[in-house]
């Protein structure tokens, strides 16, 4: 497998920098998540890993050999991509074959990996198939195994499961991480699905315009966000973000004063939904909307700091709409944000009103 190193890369087109210059390293084996909305540069990263891009500048290593200038066939490098790219007029059995044949594989061992791909994601029933027969979820698990046949030193899944039903996408979630556990090849994955990212990846590479946010595992992004950026990316319902200015050791919002400790100036306070709660003290709002979630319900709530969403557990919803609440939360859960440079206040913390 392969150790990756990004070491100042950049990627223009023309007179547009979408990449300005990444330095990030993959260890071998681990299996990593590109994230970020459309725009943000992970497709961009990922094709110059594939060889179907070349870098602008800066060196792109595998296992510490510099591969910018090598072809993408020269790289041992399987792909996924989002819409399969398989071949309607080939039979899956030649789908997955088709790679091989660059590679000049014997014919007795190139059916032999084959018949091993196809077992491993269970599609050895399909081989007379051709794709046009197959279900959706079908058609990916042929385009993993394809990619899987040249025992690549290096998978990259570009949005594979976005063309999936919400059950299937669990699913293969679950099918693939175990896939590539169990054959240690280091995997990059591109999304912009949060849930995908945080079930799937051993780390998370957060992406925004062209410059990695924050990287760290599902509960570094999730719980220790560094900037406002990756706290509203990250989480969902999304977090609640309150504009304020601290002073005398209280935040002001708009009339609402929080007890803040560790901060001043101007200050956003991040509240996650599933943080606060309903209870005799804290900040009054009144509940506008109920939206049942199945084993939660999200109740929005009208506040003097504007709309607060809060989120409980259970299947039945405890509060009415047009109910006065207090909402209430504990002080380490909250996170504090310098507004100007949108960037984490370490060890600040705000608590709600008595």
């Amino acid at each position: 497998m392969a150790r990756i190193e990004f070491r100042n890369v950049s990627k223009r087109f023309g007179d547009v920098e979408v990449i300005p210059g990444m330095n990030l390293v993959i260890e071998d084996g681990e299996f990593v998540a590109l994230l970020g909305p459309s725009g943000c540069g992970k497709s961009t990263s990922l094709f110059m890993l594939a060889g179907i891009y070349v870098p602008t500048g800066g060196e792109l290593l595998f296992d510490d050999h510099v591969v910018n200038e090598v072809e993408a066939r020269d790289r041992n490098v399987g792909i996924v991509f989002q819409s399969y790219a398989l071949y309607p007029h080939m039979s899956v059995r030649d789908n997955i074959l088709f790679p091989l044949r660059f590679k000049k594989t014997p014919r007795d061992e190139a059916l032999g990996r084959v018949k091993a791909a196809a077992e491993l994601v269970r599609v050895a029933e399909l081989l007379e198939r051709r794709p046009g027969e197959l279900s959706g979820g079908q058609q990916q698990r042929v385009a993993l195994a394809r990619a899987l046949v040249k025992e690549p030193q290096l998978l990259l899944l570009d949005e594979p499961l976005s063309n999936l039903d919400a059950t299937l996408r669990l699913s293969m979630r679950t099918e693939i991480k175990s896939l590539q556990e169990h054959l240690g090849v280091t995997t990059v994955l591109v999304t912009h699905d949060q849930v995908e990212a945080t079930t799937m990846a051993d780390r998370i590479i957060c992406m925004r315009a062209g410059r990695i946010e924050q990287v760290g595992t599902p509960d570094d992004l999730y719980l220790r966000p560094s900037s406002l950026f990756v706290a509203g990316f990250i989480g969902s319902p999304p977090i609640n973000l309150i504009a304020g200015k601290a002073e005398g050791g209280k935040v002001s919002a708009n009339g609402t004063q929080f007890p803040i400790e560790g901060a001043s100036g101007a200050l956003t306070v991040g509240l996650r939904p599933e943080h606060l709660r309903f209870g005799g003290s804290g900040f009054p709002g009144r509940i506008m909307q109920i939206e049942p979630m199945g084993r939660e319900i999200l109740y929005v709530v009208d506040t003097g700091v504007g709309t607060v969403r809060v989120l409980e557990q259970g299947s039945s919803a405890a509060h009415s709409p047009g109910e006065e609440v207090k909402i209430g939360f504990a002080p380490e859960n909250s996170l504090v944000f310098e507004t100007a440079e949108q960037k984490l206040v370490a060890g600040a913390h705000v608590r709600a009103p008595t």
